[in-house]
């Protein structure tokens, strides 16, 4: 995935965005210190067996979000931290062969994963991408729709992130946060592993996006939808 954390390894020292708006700029590529904190890991990393549970269709489902999402024949999109590439051969299958999917993710051992998935599955129209920590590695200006699946709360460096991702997107491209329901008693997750669409909103303030819909119909999760003027 994006984060040490979604390998199945001991996770690196989480760092959580904080008054980013009033940072000063750094470097291009170049996570600005003053932006962040340092806080103890969590010892909840999770692995590929996690990512393809066979209870993921229940829980997540998958067809409603992609749906929601209005995938068109031919678009280039986005699968960001996509793992195994559980939703980007989903995705692959609704843009279909003249459209592509960009599999982002900053681990090579998931890398190999995803590609011996997406060979199994046919999924030849899905491209492999090994990021780094701020930035996903795509083309600028060439993405219509990139997709983060509990994703973004676990960034080391999301402001960064999200900047080169907002770079990526076309002219009217839309970036959609799929978080699991902060607050609800309803979802059994941890705190740590999800996020309100108010905080959604508030990471996103200081950024080139303006806030198109959010999806609430999922079972645990929501979609927060927003588009690149």
């Amino acid at each position: 995935m994006i984060v040490q954390a979604r390998g199945g390894r001991k996770p690196a020292v989480v760092l959580l965005l904080l008054l980013h708006a009033l940072a000063l700029p750094a470097a291009a590529g170049e996570p600005a210190t003053n932006r962040y904190t340092a806080v103890p890991a969590s010892p909840d990393g999770i692995g590929a067996d996690w990512l393809e549970r066979p209870e993921r269709v229940e829980e997540e489902r998958p067809d409603l979000l992609l749906s929601a999402l209005d995938l068109k024949a031919g678009m280039t999109v986005a699968d960001i931290g996509a793992g195994t590439g559980y939703y980007s051969w989903r995705m692959a299958q609704r843009v279909g062969g003249r459209g592509t999917v960009y599999a982002v993710d900053i681990q090579p051992e998931m890398i190999k994963l995803l590609e011996q998935q997406m060979s199994k599955r046919g999924a030849a129209n899905v491209k492999a991408v090994l990021g780094t920590l701020t930035d996903p590695g795509l083309p600028l200006a060439s993405i219509d729709l990139a997709l983060m699946v509990d994703v973004y709360h676990e960034l080391e460096y999301p402001h960064e992130m999200l900047a080169a991702i907002v770079r990526a997107l076309k002219p009217g491209g839309r970036l959609v946060f799929v978080e699991f329901r902060g607050g609800d008693a309803a979802v059994p997750i941890k705190p740590l592993h999800t996020m309100s669409e108010a905080q959604v909103r508030k990471e996103v303030a200081v950024h080139a996006l303006e806030w198109s819909k959010t999806a609430r119909g999922l079972p645990w999760q929501h979609a927060v939808v927003f588009r690149k003027p």
